[in-house]
């Protein structure tokens, strides 16, 4: 079965039956003839055929950071909504946290002629703004800034204050601090600054040494936390720059013997599902990573079909006190009180 056999089959000609293929314009009842005869022959077009004749593989390339990480799953759930739609496929590459890894898979997909790629960015080399330049299809990039590039990332910096904020709401004062890396300009950076900036204003003294900095990890989370309190036996609170890490430091902060806010409470940010249901919830910011994703993936079709890149979108994010923090232990065990902001804010 062939295109020029459907065209006979439904009475129509080979030029209405390929623009119908195409999602052209075709009238209804010329429509309704070549869908019925192409359920009842079960016609499927070819793959290579189309690729010719649209110059698209309608695959896209995404480059994420770890696989088994709440938040990028809910991202990546945002991003097959949209695409799947638009009738593309996502081909998945886990790059470990591993920058040359990222690197090799932005060539990888160069070279097999995807139609365009979504990198989630941890951090963004001079390395990586030189393989991006080199690209020849659009790029949108998840997580991070990046002037000049179509980008969607999070307000880590008034997400960090705002979480920052629940700690001190609850009279603490000696707060210990576990973070990421600075490569990481959003989780490493922005928070850290937000976090500090919150302290400068509230007069709090800051010590380096209650600053941990560790992986992605609970477990690392864990060991942190355990570090803080050998050296700071007095600390009043733990902030996490993830929920992950902060669910890891106060499952050591409990082993320690200490109550959860009342001896030590615990704040991150991402408002992950283990956080609502542990006890106490885990006081934390949420994000909208799931909106996120699609965001991301409709930046990307737009950039497939011609628009100029360099579109940059920030997320919004809402308040989430619950009760590891004395503020939110009142609230209600479910999703909390909110404090609402904006989920998107455009630029450029």
């Amino acid at each position: 079965m062939n295109i020029n056999e459907i065209a006979k089959l439904a009475g129509v000609s080979r030029a209405t039956v390929s623009r119908y293929l195409n999602n052209g314009y075709v009238s209804a009842e010329k429509r309704e003839r070549i869908q019925k005869v192409i359920e009842e022959t079960r016609y499927q077009p070819s793959v290579q055929a189309q690729m010719l004749r649209t110059k698209r593989t309608k695959q896209v390339g995404i480059i994420i950071p770890q696989i088994n990480l709440e938040s990028i799953s809910r991202m990546i759930s945002g991003i097959t909504v949209v695409l799947r739609e638009a009738g593309f496929q996502m081909l998945l590459a886990n790059a470990e946290h591993n920058e040359s890894e990222e690197l090799k898979y932005l060539k990888l997909f160069a070279e097999n002629q995807v139609d365009g790629i979504i990198l989630f960015a941890t951090s963004v080399t001079a390395e990586h703004k030189r393989a991006l330049k080199a690209l020849q299809v659009p790029v949108v990039i998840l997580g991070q800034q990046v002037s000049g590039y179509s980008c969607v990332y999070q307000d880590d910096y008034n997400a960090a204050r705002e979480a920052a904020q629940m700690l001190l709401a609850g009279g603490a004062e000696k707060i210990g601090y576990i973070g990421v890396t600075q490569k990481n300009r959003a989780v490493g950076q922005m928070r850290r600054q937000g976090f500090l900036d919150v302290m400068r204003e509230n007069g709090i003294a800051w010590d380096e040494s209650l600053y941990r900095e560790c992986g992605f990890s609970a477990q690392e989370g864990y060991l942190a936390a355990e570090a803080l309190l050998d050296r700071h036996p007095e600390l009043q609170a733990v902030f996490g720059a993830t929920d992950t890490i902060a669910l890891g430091a106060m499952s050591r902060i409990l082993e320690s013997g200490r109550q959860v806010p009342e001896n030590v409470a615990v704040a991150g940010i991402g408002d992950l599902v283990i956080g609502k249901l542990i006890r106490p919830g885990l006081s934390s910011v949420h994000f909208y990573y799931q909106a996120a994703g699609q965001e991301a993936a409709r930046l990307l079709l737009n950039l497939m079909d011609g628009s100029s890149a360099g579109k940059e979108v920030k997320m919004g994010y809402r308040v989430q006190p619950r009760g590891t923090t004395r503020q939110g232990a009142s609230a209600p065990s479910g999703d909390g009180t909110e404090l609402t902001r904006e989920a998107v804010h455009e630029r450029g």
